[in-house]
């Protein structure tokens, strides 16, 4: 039975404090069959990162969902039926929650169980695909390594077992980024994954990937200062074809070539999904934030983030009553040193609690008129860690059936 250790699996029944037809705990009206579990842990993430404690229902939910091995599905509507090991869990689903329930506190044996599985299930190149053995890809293995520095790992020590290549996330990641044979408005990008051996362009694999070059994940300590200066592009100086030499030049190329990218647009990526019009990726342009601010590119940011507060921009039509939505843009905020309470004159974290079971208690981070966090409250989960960091996120494709799904099927650029 895959109820998760040390907390009972999430019973079937409705919410007195929800929509009818939501499971208890459960965050957001729409199906969660895509994204149940992402969007939770996204809703967990950012009500912590700024001081508030969200409902036990709501951690129950998401722990509730843990299958046998220590996987996640992206949703699973029967606990008490067992999942499918080789398709029924996914990469991005399971380092989502581990953040989210370590940073949560509490549920110990379910995130050690949730790392375990990550080990379990890591390929030869060092990184992860979507679902067990598949291909590795930049957004599951961007997902993974947040979970690991999540509990406190470092993630360029988490290789492959023995016998094998002895390879980390940093090597698949770095695989995945295109060098200075390139075109040159891509060359620092991310491909999704390598098909046929080519390598193109795909900016939410590149936002996702940059994060976590830096080896950080949804969320990450900030240190309150700005380096001032943008991102370093790929030094391809004298006609070198190589690419970036370590993790952190990857980043820095990553953040320049994102940064190209939005500069030509007005401040935001476009979305590249088959047959879109075109419009903007919001969730994408907030992946780019966070990742920037991480970086202590907190300037480079501003620009992406005012927009995304602007009335003009459509962030709001497209967050409204969006649990997962409305996560990304708190942690965005958060991250880049804005003000998730009053963002474009929106309270974000008003609106997010509104999508769920009532929080239980404003914790002691939280946060002030000015957006800025007190002392953050003490982990309790017994030993795997604690809240480790503020927030910064996704990286990892966003959410709706949208963000997730919909990054896996990004046209080619």
């Amino acid at each position: 039975m895959c109820a998760a250790l040390g907390a009972a699996a999430a019973p079937a029944a409705v919410a007195d404090d929800g929509p009818a037809g939501r499971p208890e705990g459960l965050y957001g009206a729409k199906d969660p069959k895509f994204d149940g579990v992402w969007r939770q842990s996204l809703a967990l993430l950012a009500q912590d990162a700024v001081g508030v404690a969200p409902a036990k229902s709501a951690i129950d939910w998401l722990a509730g969902q843990s299958c046998a091995d220590g996987g996640f599905a992206a949703y699973r509507a029967d606990t008490s039926k067992a999942c499918d090991p080789k398709k029924g869990e996914f990469t991005d689903a399971t380092a989502a929650a581990i953040q989210a329930l370590a940073a949560v506190g509490g549920r110990a044996e379910t995130v050690e169980k949730g790392i375990g599985w990550l080990k379990r299930h890591q390929n030869d190149d060092g990184g992860w695909g979507m679902n067990p053995g598949g291909p590795s890809d930049a957004n599951s293995t961007a997902a993974a390594v947040g979970a690991f520095a999540a509990t406190g790992q470092d993630p360029a020590k988490v290789t492959v077992g023995s016998g094998k290549s002895g390879k980390s996330p940093y090597d698949a990641l770095l695989a995945l980024q295109l060098g200075c044979s390139a075109k040159e408005r891509e060359r620092g990008a991310f491909a999704y994954t390598e098909d046929k051996g080519k390598l193109a362009a795909n900016e939410l694999a590149t936002a996702s990937a940059a994060l976590a070059a830096q080896g950080k994940g949804f969320v990450f300590e900030t240190v309150g200062k700005d380096s001032g200066a943008d991102p370093e592009p790929l030094g391809c100086a004298g006609g070198g074809k190589g690419g970036a030499g370590s993790p952190k030049d990857a980043a820095e190329a990553a953040l320049a070539q994102l940064s190209r990218v939005m500069s030509d647009t007005g401040a935001h990526l476009k979305s590249a999904l088959p047959g879109a019009e075109d419009q903007p990726d919001f969730g994408g342009t907030a992946d780019a934030v966070v990742a920037l601010a991480a970086a202590e590119h907190s300037a480079t940011a501003s620009k992406p983030l005012q927009w995304l507060q602007s009335e003009d921009s459509g962030t709001a039509a497209w967050a409204k009553g969006d649990p997962g939505a409305l996560a990304k843009l708190i942690l965005a905020a958060h991250a880049a040193g804005a003000n998730p309470r009053d963002f474009g004159g929106a309270d974000l974290v008003q609106q997010l609690n509104a999508t769920g079971p009532k929080p239980e208690t404003a914790a002691q981070g939280a946060e002030s008129s000015d957006g800025k966090s007190e002392e953050k409250k003490d982990d309790d989960d017994g030993g795997v860690g604690g809240v480790w960091w503020t927030v910064g996120v996704c990286a990892v494709a966003g959410m709706g059936i949208g963000f997730l799904i919909s990054g896996r099927k990004r046209r080619q650029l």
